[in-house]
């Protein structure tokens, strides 16, 4: 009898220990995100132009100069007729550019300031893009969604993913702790990139800044989220798109907070 009680007992065990390491193998933490890296196993060049393709099918690539210049650099990408525009790092740095277009041919074609605003061609890389999944573009940082381990958003984001709803924890988090930066709306230079560090830690930004910390969040918790940008109904501006349990979720943070009510949104591109 006794033995039957503590083989049940034992089996009991067994089975919680086995439930609860289901439980932690799938719940999800910025050590399981993807962290982008020049492995250097595929690397393309032209002219000045150096890509590292070596990670395409995770949804991204890494581009820099061969070398340092005191000129301004852009990169254009086009994909199947759209074209996208960046600016790149003068130091000669890796910077990440995502494929977020999804599978298919993209040229990188980089471009030097050479006087005023002429710009002459430096470089151009055709690649051919086969995605592991439509939406690995979304899960890892890039320009306008820059974020490493270290970043307090990131480490905020493993404390709210205890909570089991990631998403909504996330959301309540933006709702209860942040507010519009009204200052820096007024004062910030066209061509700024959303800052995350920055803003999170004051727990203040302007749309693009409250959109990008949200986006951060949900990516290294293993929620494919997109950082939005076009028109809330005339204004220019910023938002999000995450795919929970399969479906698109829209949410803009800076109505989440109360300082707009936009009734009609216009995409211009999403990164």
């Amino acid at each position: 009898m006794r033995c039957s009680y503590l083989l049940r007992v034992g089996f009991v065990f067994v089975l919680l220990t086995l439930l609860l390491g289901i439980g932690i193998v799938a719940h999800a933490s910025s050590e399981d995100a993807v962290w982008p890296e020049s492995s250097g196993t595929d690397v393309q060049t032209d002219g000045k132009l150096i890509i590292d393709a070596s990670h395409m099918d995770q949804g991204y690539v890494m581009c820099c100069v061969s070398a340092p210049t005191n000129h301004g650099l852009k990169m254009r990408v086009t994909y199947n007729g759209a074209q996208l525009t960046y600016d790149l790092d003068n130091a000669g740095d890796y910077e990440v550019f995502p494929l977020q277009l999804g599978s298919g041919k993209y040229e990188f074609a980089l471009f030097e300031n050479v006087k005023g605003s002429k710009y002459s061609a430096q470089g151009k890389v055709v690649l051919s893009a086969k995605l592991a999944d439509e939406n690995a573009a979304f899960l890892v940082p890039n320009q306008y969604v820059d974020y490493v381990r270290t970043t307090n958003a990131v480490i905020k984001s493993d404390e709210l993913a205890t909570q089991g709803d990631v998403y909504n924890a996330v959301l309540d988090f933006m709702r209860s702790e942040f507010s519009y930066d009204f200052v820096r709306a007024k004062t910030i230079p066209a061509g700024t990139l959303p800052e995350i560090d920055e803003c999170f830690d004051k727990r203040a930004g302007v749309c693009q800044d409250l959109s990008a910390i949200m986006v951060c969040m949900l990516r290294v918790q293993g929620i494919p989220a997109k950082l939005m940008i076009g028109y809330a109904d005339k204004y220019y501006h910023a938002w999000t798109v995450a795919v929970v349990d399969g479906k698109e979720v829209f949410c803009d943070p800076t109505h989440e907070i109360g300082c707009i009510d936009a009734k009609k949104y216009t995409i211009e591109r999403f990164y």
